[in-house]
């Protein structure tokens, strides 16, 4: 099943003729999948002769046993459509009965397929960017086009020395002929007839091994250019699943060397077909091979054209943005004038067109660039490097559909020429798609619209379909991969955490069951707000990423931070620990924020909550330092000292000489309402000055008596000191 396995994953970037193709109505693809250990079990090569009659009992018994397994695969399979689906196919497969070396030959032709797709060439490139394993003789694709160009090569070289060999062995019996006209049995002449005769037949098998040597050389590079269109359009799409944060290695040097050997091939099958004409005039094959080189050539030519360094997908009009074309094929163009590629904006509807747009959307500011060649690298690239959106037309809207809902795509179209080919062609790509705002303030929607449609959408799909609807587990493995993508860490979330974040989006706080397969919508995710909240599920993530971005990364990544929990969640875990046990969550109130839960010592341990802090208060003071003025607190959860753990946040106390800290309850607080959030305010030498560390930077007008201990919050927003003198403070 090691074939199969490897090929499973790359099923999805196959365009849909090239799978139809691989797996015949006569043996379709359910048949390979769920028989795949079976069928690669089997010895379909080295136990049969295709053409030996008396080995289809032999055949007609694996057909059997397929039929077999296959009705035991459906009576098992607990999905009633895929088990009526697998029933029918079995009985379809009594197509073979009366051919059964034709179910071997059908099985032969798709692994010797499928193992020539999974063995891309040369170093170019697996999807993760290493080189593929060399075949049994030790040479890859492009090595063995090669060779068979240099034996076509040979042969015409061949056909060359016989050719010359014969004109003068016909030579020589003319001659001969001519001075033994009235003797024929002349053995001179007779030795020469019999060398011409074995000339002329060794000619003819020279020749028509040329043309079949051709025609294999002709579908053998038929075949490595998909493998290298394939990887092409892989290496497009790891390019855009990069957006959620998964694995891309931008390295386009192996494909530029593939993309340079193959139009070395193409140009030499060309020119060895031009040969062929020469000689032997119209050769009944000729035509036909020369279209498919020509189509190879230009499908070559036009899918060489990349975008390398993508523009923003969120763009804002008026503002700079820069993007990079690179060309694959750039050493091979036609010296000459200079090879400029335009840019221009273009619509989701233009987009599926295919074609360049008359008509046009925006006008982009700076959208020439020239391809130039390096040197040193051996690129050739159109660098945009100051491009800007003026002006943006938008199309008639549905509904309660936002602009920030609304996908767009840079197109870069060129005209250019490749050394040995006489027309130019014309040549375009587009970006991955982007959204146009107007407003910083519509960036994190714009966002969401960029993330939805990178983490849901199919490879080959129409420009820029996505689903409306998704599984909940696809949910989780984006903002996994988002979250540890932006905060740069290696720790993703937790089961706990896709569990509270179903709850939040669902609204189901009571349900503990599995969410996993419930669809979540694109409403879900960016369009309605949160129960009892004035945000979306989105715009709420999107502020704990930045947050855990800027000031908790060190922390989330120690596991330090718990994160998402619910209440329920949350007074389950902590309810039977001691007073000052605490754990820090994302405020789940707050967009942006982190609070500390833990066990009171008031009310029968009931688990309270400080005050979210927001990135404003942690840039005053970090968490650590928080945590550690925070008396209330003792023990991490479960059972960590504080001081151990977050030991190494300490920071010394910016002012110098603090005498103590005092630590007080502010009324009022938003976060709960089991408790009050804490302030701590640090005793500076200083005459008559209290400055607050958390959560609100204060300053509090003293008298000259130095306080001591615990101050006392009144109504009129005073503090009153254990001795009795009363204070009052002034926000800054």
């Amino acid at each position: 099943m090691a074939l199969w396995a490897q090929m499973t994953p790359k099923l999805q970037y196959l365009p849909t003729e090239t799978l139809n193709e691989l797996y015949p109505d006569t043996f379709p693809l359910d048949v390979r999948h769920y028989l795949a250990g079976w069928i690669e079990e089997q010895r379909w090569y080295d136990n049969f002769d295709v053409d030996n009659m008396e080995q289809e009992p032999q055949a007609r018994r694996l057909l059997d046993q397929m039929v077999h397994l296959l009705q035991e695969v459906a009576q098992h399979n607990p999905n009633v459509v895929e088990r009526v689906k697998l029933q029918h196919i079995s009985r379809n497969l009594s197509v073979f009965q009366q051919q059964p070396m034709q179910l071997v030959r059908t099985v032969r032709d798709i692994l010797r397929k499928e193992s020539h797709l999974l063995q891309i060439p040369q170093d170019p490139l697996a999807t993760n960017g290493t080189p593929q394993p060399a075949r049994e003789d030790g040479k890859t694709d492009v090595d063995k086009l090669v060779l068979k160009v240099l034996e076509i090569q040979s042969c015409r070289q061949t056909l060359h020395q016989l050719q010359e060999d014969l004109n003068w062995e016909k030579q020589e019996m003319e001659s001969i002929q001519g001075q033994n006209e009235l003797d024929p049995q002349h053995s001179d002449q007779v030795t020469r007839q019999n060398r011409i005769q074995q000339l002329e037949y060794n000619y003819s098998v020279c020749a028509k091994k040329r043309m079949q040597l051709l025609q294999e050389a002709v579908c053998a590079l038929e075949l490595c250019q998909s493998c290298l269109i394939l990887r092409i359009k892989s290496w497009r799409w790891e390019q855009y699943r990069a957006t959620i944060g998964l694995h891309f290695d931008d390295n386009l040097g192996p494909l530029q060397t593939w993309c340079e050997q193959l139009l070395g091939v193409n140009s030499n099958l060309r020119q060895e077909l031009m040969l062929v004409k020469r000689d032997h005039g119209g050769v009944e094959q000729f035509h036909t091979l020369q279209e498919s080189l020509a189509h190879l050539l230009q499908t070559l030519i036009q899918n060489s054209l990349v975008v390398d360094k993508q523009p923003p997908q969120v763009i804002k009009t008026q503002s700079k943005f820069s993007t990079t074309v690179r060309y694959l094929l750039g050493e091979k163009m036609a010296p000459g004038k200079p090879v400029l590629l335009k840019a221009q904006i273009i619509t989701e509807a233009q987009a599926r067109q295919g074609v360049v747009p008359n008509e046009n959307v925006g006008e982009l500011i700076n959208s020439t660039a020239i391809l130039e060649h390096n040197t040193a690298s051996k690129n050739t690239c159109a660098t945009f490097r100051n491009m800007s959106i003026r002006k943006i037309k938008r199309a008639d809207r549905k509904g309660s559909e936002s602009v920030t809902e609304e996908k767009f795509a840079l197109l870069f179209t060129t005209e250019l020429t490749i050394t040995g080919c006489e027309s130019p062609y014309s040549i375009q790509t587009i970006s991955l798609p982007v959204v146009v705002i107007v407003h910083g303030s519509q960036e994190i929607n714009a966002m969401a619209t960029i993330i939805w449609d990178c983490a849901f959408s199919e490879p080959n799909r129409i420009p820029f379909i996505v689903p409306e609807r998704v599984p909940w587990k696809q949910m989780c493995e984006a903002l996994s991969s988002k979250f540890m993508s932006e905060v740069q860490t290696q720790q993703g979330l937790d089961r706990y955490n896709f569990h509270f974040l179903a709850q939040k989006t669902f609204d189901q706080p009571d349900i503990s069951e599995d969410f996993s397969n419930m669809p979540v919508s694109w409403a879900q995710f960016n369009k309605e707000v949160l129960p009892g909240r004035n945000f979306t599920f989105w715009q709420w993530f999107e502020g704990v990423m930045d947050l855990t971005k800027k000031c908790l990364r060190d922390y989330w990544s120690e596991k330090l931070i718990f994160g998402f929990i619910g209440k329920q969640h949350l007074h389950v875990i902590l309810q039977n620990k001691p007073n000052g046990t605490f754990l820090l969550r994302f405020s789940d109130s707050e967009i942006g924020g982190i609070t500390i839960a833990y066990v009171g010592p008031n009310g029968g341990r009931k688990i309270q909550n400080i005050q979210p802090f927001t990135k404003k208060d942690l840039d005053s003071a970090g968490l650590g330092d928080r945590i550690r003025d925070i008396n209330c607190i003792t023990h991490v959860y479960p059972d960590l000292p504080k001081n151990e753990v977050f030991k190494k946040f300490f920071t010394e106390v910016p002012l110098s000489g603090v005498s103590h800290l005092i630590s007080l309850p502010i009324p009022g607080g938003t976060e709960s309402s089991t408790g009050s959030p804490l302030l701590t305010l640090i005793h500076s030498p200083w005459e008559g000055v209290i400055v607050s560390r958390l959560p609100l930077e204060v300053c509090v007008i003293l008298p000259t008596a130095n306080l001591v201990g615990m101050l006392e919050v009144c109504e009129d927003r005073t503090y009153v000191s254990r001795q009795g003198s009363k204070v009052s403070w002034q926000c800054l």
